[in-house]
């Protein structure tokens, strides 16, 4: 007698596929069971209410809030003038005398500011108090005009 060529790997293999076969039909039954095909335009329709939810019931025209068109402004407003004092104080915090930059901490906001020696008026050194212009940089806001106080 011999033996079976049914080996366990294609026995594997055969119930895989037909598991496979059974699942792509249970799929297609129940795609058919919920289609909603013929139920009509408005049950597909959702509306967002004015917290930006999704809901299914339309907005309650009584809430409504009439707006003024003239209201509306459209481009950027207007930026209020203040007043902003073109010289600063501030402290020197690092200074390379060698390379000839450091860098000046401000000290109302307390941001910091390259310097080189190009835009000095005086001798700087690191601790000491300046004044001094702010100016765009290359790579950021630089010191210009900076004087010891």
């Amino acid at each position: 007698m011999g033996r079976s060529q049914e080996t366990f790997g294609k026995k594997e293999k055969e119930k895989k596929r037909l598991k496979k076969r059974k699942d792509k039909l249970l799929k297609k039954q129940a795609r058919k069971d919920n289609n909603a095909k013929g139920t009509g335009f408005d049950n597909m329709i959702s509306y967002v209410d004015e917290f930006g939810q999704i809901v299914d019931a339309p907005p309650d025209l009584t809430q409504r809030e009439e707006i003024d068109a003239e209201d509306i402004v459209i481009g950027i407003p207007k930026k209020e003038a203040i007043y902003d004092d073109p010289i600063k104080k501030g402290r020197v915090e690092f200074y390379n005398d060698q390379k000839g930059y450091g860098f000046i901490k401000e000290e109302l906001t307390g941001e910091k500011y390259f310097v080189h020696i190009n835009n000095c008026n005086d001798e700087i050194g690191e601790g000491d108090k300046v004044s001094f212009e702010l100016e765009r940089g290359m790579k950021g806001m630089s010191c210009v005009k900076v004087t010891r106080l």
